[in-house]
C-alpha cells in the first residue's frame, strides 16, 4: 500500500488556498511569523509526520518534547523553511476525532475537513444505526456529511437502499455510484472543488480505496491497494492502515482513513442534537423539562409517535445513543477555577 501522499512531479506548484489555506489560518500569524513556510500535515506516523506546501511532501523535523500523537493529517503547520522544523500547529477549524474504550485521549483522525464522505455500500454493510453514529460524529467536527453508498452496479436497483438513508437526518445529501467508476468522481464534484477538503470514512470492504484510487487519478503503482469482500457477511479485510492526504484530480483534497467498523460516542451532545432534529425540536414542548419521552404525560415525543409523525425506531436509537453519549462523555466538577476532570467509570 502506498500510504504517502503522492503527486505528480509535472503539477504546476500549489498555492495556499489551492491547498486549503484560508482567512482562518492567516488571522492566527503573528508579525513574527510571516516569513515561515505554511505548511499541511500529508501523514502521520508513529515517528515521523511530513507534509506539503508547494511541492512533494517532506519529512518534518520535531522538538525532542513534540509527539506526532499530536497532530492529524490536515493540520496546518508553521516551518522553519531552512531546517524543516516544524514550530507551530495552527488551530483547527475542525477536527474528526475518535473516542476508544480506554483510551484518555481521543484519536486525531483528520483535521480541517470541510465534507465528510461517509462510505457504505449496497449490500449487508449498510446499517443506519451505525450511519448515525457516523452522523453525528461528522456533526459535532463541524464538518457536512454526504452518505456515499457504494457497489450500485453490484444490484438490480439502488432505490431501497437511498430510502434507508435519505430520511436519517435534515437535509442530508445521498449519492449512489460504482466507486471504480470514473462517473463517481463526477456525481462528487460539487464537494471536491479547489481548495476543499473531503475525508472518507466507513467500514472496511465499503470501497474507501476504490473511491480514493478514482477521485485522485490513481492507478497501477500508485493506485492504493484494494481488498475483496466475504460474500456471507459483506465484511471486508484492512486495505489502509494509515492517513492520509492526496490531491483531488481537477481540484480539492482527499484524507484516506482506515476502516472503521466501532465508533463510540463521547462527548457529542451538539451532534447528536443535530441529527435527531425531531426529538429535539418537541422536547421544550413537554411538560417536564426532564422528561424522558418514555412515560410521562405530557410527553410531546410520544404524542408524535402516537400521531405517526414520528418514528419510534428513531426514538429508540436516539435514547440508546444519548445513554451511550452520557455514559463516556468526561464530567467536570468542583470550584470554579479548580475545576477537575472526572472520566468516567465503566458500567457493570
Amino acid at each position: 500500500m502506498q500510504s504517502d501522499m503522492t503527486q505528480n512531479p509535472d503539477s504546476a506548484p500549489i498555492s495556499p488556498p489551492a491547498l486549503g489555506w484560508s482567512a482562518f489560518f492567516d488571522d492566527q500569524l503573528s508579525a513574527g511569523e510571516q516569513s515561515l513556510e505554511r505548511m499541511r500535515i500529508a501523514t502521520v506516523h508513529r515517528a515521523r509526520v511530513t507534509a506539503v506546501s508547494d511541492g512533494d511532501p517532506v519529512r518534518l523535523s520535531m522538538s525532542a518534547q513534540a509527539s506526532t500523537a499530536d497532530y492529524a493529517v490536515g493540520d496546518w503547520v508553521l516551518v522553519d523553511p531552512q531546517t524543516r522544523l516544524l514550530l507551530r500547529r495552527l488551530d483547527r477549524r475542525s477536527v474528526l476525532q475518535r473516542h476508544t474504550e480506554g483510551a484518555r485521549a481521543p484519536q486525531l483522525i483528520a483535521a480541517n475537513v470541510d465534507t465528510l464522505f461517509i462510505v457504505t455500500s449496497c449490500n449487508e454493510d449498510l446499517n443506519p444505526a451505525r450511519l448515525e453514529r457516523y452522523l453525528a460524529f461528522a456533526n459535532e467536527a463541524g464538518t457536512n456529511p454526504v452518505i456515499v453508498l457504494t457497489k450500485v452496479d453490484q444490484v438490480p436497483d439502488a432505490a431501497p437502499y437511498i430510502a434507508q438513508v435519505a430520511g436519517l437526518q435534515r437535509g442530508l445529501a445521498v449519492v449512489a455510484l460504482n466507486a471504480q467508476s470514473a462517473q463517481a468522481a463526477d456525481l462528487l464534484a460539487p464537494w471536491c472543488t479547489p481548495g476543499q477538503t473531503v475525508a472518507l470514512v466507513g467500514s472496511s470492504g465499503v470501497g474507501k480505496s476504490s473511491l480514493l484510487n478514482t477521485l485522485a487519478g490513481k492507478s497501477g503503482e500508485d493506485a492504493q491497494e484494494t481488498g475483496s469482500v466475504r460474500l456471507s457477511d459483506a465484511k471486508g479485510r484492512h486495505t489502509t492502515t494509515a492517513r492520509s492526504l492526496h490531491p483531488i484530480t481537477g481540484g480539492g483534497w482527499v484524507i484516506d482513513t482506515p476502516g472503521m467498523r466501532t465508533l463510540h460516542i463521547s462527548d457529542t451532545a451538539f451532534g447528536l442534537d443535530r441529527l435527531f432534529a425531531e426529538i429535539t425540536e418537541l422536547a421544550p414542548a413537554c411538560r417536564f423539562r426532564d422528561c424522558t419521552h418514555a412515560h410521562e404525560p405530557g410527553c410531546a415525543v410520544q404524542a408524535a409517535i402516537a400521531a405517526g409523525t414520528l418514528d419510534p425506531a428513531r426514538l429508540e436509537r436516539w435514547r440508546k445513543l444519548q445513554d451511550e453519549n452520557c455514559a463516556n462523555t468526561p464530567v467536570q466538577s468542583g470550584p470554579r477555577g479548580n475545576r477537575t476532570t472526572k472520566l468516567p467509570t465503566k458500567r457493570r
